[in-house]
């Protein structure tokens, strides 16, 4: 199917002239649409490719052998935007593995740039202005509407031009080593995947703070919600927010989880048909002794020191300076975690990139020779 702006492929001669066309290419802008919001796993659903001056929205959902295409794809140099989600959603789909990155996100975080989104940098940059109602939208469904086709076909319509701005101004200041590092890095950790989960994955925020009868009631909430939103298809969060099953866990705590059950709106408590009755009374009665306990800490550091703490403050005066000498975000050369783990060791440089390391250097060098 083609429109004015893009050509649709779900055919399998389609995705064919597709993958010659590809082949034939050394780069291209590539995004995703994704469906994390209205089912209860991760789907990927749509590929929007643009080279040559043309828009392909590559429907994955469609009965299609992907193999040729993935394969060209892994050949070839990739012009994205926040490109963390993506490729680890491609990693998770094939195992796929991008040869090499450019990310206008990264890029814009290395020019000190405040409001580093797509929309944002389109506007700045262009002059064009994206709606952003089909953000959430089920990109699942088909078919796709008109105004969602649209939206997508926009997010790789300016990216090879916006690459070309940003680029001009990271050769400018001499950054292009960095950026590239960065980039790298993208794909290295995105091989990684997505965090999955395992016995502790009930461990949601603030359920630390509950005693032991509120975890316990954390831990049937959880499993409960896993088990019904997996069962109905949709996404935990739109079964029972984190915020509710704290709040009813404290309650079970309190003694009082009826009465706080009976302030919850009447689509939770309607929940109640479902087991989450069942489930409050499990964590009420569960003997706290049989839960999932945290896996030691292989190494338990001691606070730093107070000559640890001197060399902290030291390191950090010294990437703030710079920060404001480059005119970037100071964690994007060491973040706090990695400031303390200098204080402790300044000759401990793992997790950091190349560059990061040569510009602390000078400070660093001071610090391993006291």
């Amino acid at each position: 199917m083609e429109d004015d702006g893009f050509i649709y492929v779900d055919k399998q001669d389609e995705l064919e002239d597709l993958c010659d066309h590809l082949a034939k290419q050394a780069e291209i802008a590539l995004d995703s649409e994704a469906d994390n919001l209205h089912h209860f796993e991760t789907k990927l659903c749509l590929l929007q490719l643009r080279f040559d001056g043309t828009i392909y929205l590559l429907d994955v959902t469609a009965d299609l052998d992907l193999d040729r295409f993935w394969e060209i794809l892994s050949g070839l140099h990739l012009i994205m935007h926040g490109s963390d989600f993506d490729l680890r959603l491609f990693e998770e789909f094939c195992g796929f593995e991008a040869k090499s990155l450019f990310d206008s996100m990264l890029a814009s975080q290395l020019l000190g740039i405040k409001r580093i989104g797509l929309a944002a940098l389109l506007e700045e940059n262009f002059g064009v202005k994206i709606p952003k109602d089909s953000q959430k939208s089920d990109w699942s469904q088909r078919p796709l509407t008109p105004k969602m086709l649209k939206y997508a076909a926009t997010d790789v319509l300016y990216l090879h031009e916006l690459r070309d701005k940003l680029m001009a101004r990271i050769d400018e200041l001499g950054r292009g080593e960095w950026l590239k590092q960065r980039c790298d890095n993208q794909i290295r950790i995105a091989k990684s995947g997505f965090p999955r989960n395992d016995e502790n994955s009930w461990r949601i925020p603030r359920s630390d703070r509950l005693d032991e009868r509120g975890q316990a009631a954390v831990y049937e909430l959880w499993h409960w919600r896993q088990n019904l939103s997996k069962r109905l298809d949709r996404p935990p969060f739109k079964v029972l927010g984190n915020d509710f099953i704290i709040a009813l866990a404290e309650g079970v705590s309190e003694g009082n989880w009826e009465f706080v059950f009976e302030g919850l709106p009447q689509g939770i408590q309607r929940r109640s048909r479902q087991g989450l009755v069942d489930a409050l009374k499990l964590g009420a009665s569960r003997d706290v002794k049989t839960l999932p306990q945290r896996p030691p800490r292989t190494e338990r550091r001691p606070p730093l020191s107070q000559q640890e703490l001197d060399r902290q403050d030291v390191i950090k005066g010294y990437r703030d300076k710079l920060s404001k000498e480059l005119e970037m975000d100071p964690t994007l050369i060491a973040t706090r975690s990695q400031v303390a783990q200098l204080g402790r060791d300044p000759a401990d440089l793992s997790g950091f990139l190349e560059w990061q390391k040569e510009i602390l250097a000078p400070c660093l060098e001071g610090l391993n020779s006291q």
